[in-house]
């Protein structure tokens, strides 16, 4: 497999950017929020993960921007039903860290937003999903912060903990719905723990 790549940006159009690596433009497939992450550095060095993938008529290139929306994009074209178009469509979406939470809560709502996608398939996508969640690699921190919307290092360590406690990744999620992002780790699971026991 074609695990990375790096080179000199010189296209971003369409659902593709194209990376000159020794002389050869490669053309690399990616997801809408991805290529808006690159639009601004044409002519500057790049570096994405990527995926080859492999059909009778053709090599596809796919670049991510981190190692967990490589994984995710995998997980994602597992799924009956779902081909590297459409696990794009839902990359473009929301960012790795929401589609994460949103399987975690069950939340088949927020997969039906994105457009091309039905609520049997964000069904599907909720339940084969659901075994995976919580085994995507940790985001490195630059990474949680560019996600803009993602959960922030306190209420990740937050779930942890409670993971760590007993709970599982769903029952942390819901434990934790509604605390306050700035909260301290130990308010957080205090806060968590409270609801917890409250719900029980």
């Amino acid at each position: 497999m074609i695990a990375s790549i790096r080179g000199k940006l010189r296209l971003v159009e369409g659902e593709h950017a194209v990376v000159e690596v020794g002389g050869l433009g490669i053309e690399v497939l990616a997801s809408g929020r991805t290529l808006s992450n690159l639009s601004g550095r044409i002519g500057e060095e790049v570096s994405l993960h990527t995926y080859l993938h492999v059909r009778e008529d053709a090599l596809q290139l796919y670049g991510f921007r981190s190692v967990r929306e490589r994984v995710f994009f995998h997980w994602l074209i597992g799924v009956s039903g779902v081909g590297p178009k459409v696990a794009l469509a839902i990359l473009s979406g929301y960012p790795v860290e929401e589609l994460e939470l949103a399987v975690a809560r069950d939340d088949v709502k927020k997969f039906e937003s994105i457009s091309g996608i039905g609520k049997k398939l964000a069904q599907r996508l909720v339940v084969e999903l659901g075994d995976k969640v919580g085994e995507l690699p940790p985001a490195p921190s630059g990474e949680a912060a560019a996600a803009g919307h993602a959960p922030s290092d306190g209420f990740l360590a937050a779930r942890s903990a409670l993971q760590n406690l007993g709970l599982s990744l769903r029952e942390a999620e819901e434990a934790l719905r509604g605390a306050p992002q700035s909260s301290s780790l130990e308010d957080l699971v205090k806060y968590a723990l409270t609801r917890e026991r409250g719900a029980t």
